[in-house]
């Protein structure tokens, strides 16, 4: 059988052997490319053939959070055109994490449905909840489309004819009706 000689000295080994890429070292000659120290417990990372210890690989090739610019090296949250800790990727104004929940983009940063429909979304003028869906605008306000109707019949306004009384809509009919 022919002596075993190691990859990286090139010396012959006697007594233990470690295999690793398809090659064999002495233990301690198995060491990562970047930080130069053996490379031990069998845990390391392999980048263009190289090997890597696991923090050195973290460093240098895992992505980064936007929050605090350390490696990710579990879950990776990709939002907002940054990758993110899932633990920093949190609403702008209650700091909640929100991995898995409904956002909304404001200014560059992510805010929870429950911020956005309480703190930022407008407000309907007849009912004064939030507006986050179909949405109609009329009289200077903001509307639900259901909430868009007659002050005085109290019907949904459908026609794009309508008179104001008191800044709120009064449809057609109602209106012919109190100008006779």
């Amino acid at each position: 059988m022919p002596d075993l000689i190691c990859a990286l000295c090139e010396k012959v080994i006697e007594g233990q052997v470690l295999t690793a890429l398809e090659k064999t070292y002495h233990p301690n000659c198995f060491v990562c490319t970047e930080c130069k120290k053996p490379i031990t417990g069998g845990l390391f990372q392999i980048k263009d053939d190289k090997p890597y210890c696991q923090d050195d690989y973290a460093q240098l090739f895992a992505p980064k959070c936007y929050a605090c610019n350390k490696p990710i090296t579990d879950r990776i949250i990709n939002a907002l055109g940054h990758t993110w800790h899932q633990d920093h990727f949190i609403c702008a104004l209650c700091k909640v994490p929100i991995v898995g929940q409904n956002f909304i983009e404001r200014d560059g940063r992510a805010v929870c449905q429950k911020c956005f429909e309480e703190k930022i979304a407008d407000k309907c003028k007849a009912c004064g909840k939030p507006v986050v869906d179909k949405i109609i605008v009329a009289l200077d306000a903001k509307w639900h489309a259901d909430c868009f109707k007659c002050k005085k019949c109290d019907k949904p306004i459908t026609q794009q004819m309508f008179q104001v009384e008191d800044g709120f809509p009064i449809c057609a009919v109602c209106a012919t009706k109190s100008s006779e």
